[in-house]
């Protein structure tokens, strides 16, 4: 019995010291290699795609709406007789991974993304995302391009999102991006085309945040009447659903739309009023 109590002694004592060793291990482990989230809380910062992806068998409803320049004053009522609006719906079919089709006036387009590295604390610094879509173009009518076929209306855009959080509060993105009109009005513009879009989200409340994104189109002909596109919003979260108000100078909502052919104007105040309502399922 002697031998017994002792030997059971022995035993607690090396347990309890394996238990506070896989205890720090734990410890470590969970400071170092937890990921960074929410950096933005809805899809796109304003109109520039953000790092958020839809959660695995989550379904969004997008409805995005632009309407008419204020320039219009009263004989448009200030824009809102000339909206345009896109419906788009984006399902997670995997971990990071979602896909996306929507539809608007401007265009059909389809898209990808993809998570490719997130930001860790105390580890990797940023969050990588990847996003691909294909858009045809429904401006182009057959009665003004007699020769038109349907590979002319195609556009494909490529970005690599990149984000970092920086506190609760803030976050900001870089977007490198390449994209590809197969026809452009200007004889002069090249197809492939290439922009650096910048983001950012500042939180202002538990529920509300401010959002500004801005694209430099980088080989945009001089003879152009294009201007690259500059947009000030404010999200609001409401539990179910993310609504996003905001003033831009680009009326296409579709990425090649506000990327390589926004009309409006800053310094003329040719500026658009939207918003976008996101609900998720």
């Amino acid at each position: 019995m002697k031998y017994f109590f002792l030997l059971s002694l022995l035993f607690t004592f090396q347990f309890s010291f394996s238990q506070d060793d896989l205890l720090s291990e734990i410890d470590s482990t969970t400071t170092v290699n937890q990921k960074v989230t929410s950096a933005f809380k809805a899809m796109k910062i304003v109109n520039l795609e953000s790092t958020k992806i839809a959660a695995k068998g989550d379904l969004y409803l997008v409805i995005a709406h632009r309407f008419g320049s204020i320039k219009e004053d009263i004989e448009g009522f200030f824009g809102l007789d000339n909206a345009v609006t896109q419906i788009k719906f984006i399902y997670g079919v995997g971990e990071g991974l979602s896909l996306g089709a929507g539809r608007s006036e401007q265009a059909y387009d389809f898209s990808a993304k993809y998570m490719i590295k997130s930001q860790m604390e105390n580890g990797f610094p940023v969050t990588i995302v990847g996003f691909n879509s294909l858009g045809f173009n429904n401006l182009l009518k057959q009665s003004n391009y007699p020769k038109m076929t349907f590979k002319n209306r195609a556009t494909y855009v490529n970005q690599v999102l990149i984000s970092k959080k920086f506190s609760e509060k803030l976050s900001l993105q870089l977007a490198p991006t390449y994209f590809h009109e197969n026809f452009v009005l200007n004889e002069l513009q090249k197809n492939s085309q290439y922009a650096v879009g910048l983001g950012g989200r500042y939180k202002l409340s538990k529920r509300v945040s401010l959002n500004m994104d801005y694209a430099a189109h980088l080989n945009r002909v001089s003879s152009s009447v294009y201007n690259n596109p500059l947009s000030v919003g404010i999200d609001i979260e409401t539990g179910g659903h993310v609504f996003q108000m905001h003033f831009t100078n680009s009326q296409g909502i579709h990425e090649a739309g506000f990327l390589g052919n926004s009309t409006g104007d800053w310094s003329k105040g040719d500026v658009f009023f939207g918003f976008n309502l996101v609900r998720v399922f």
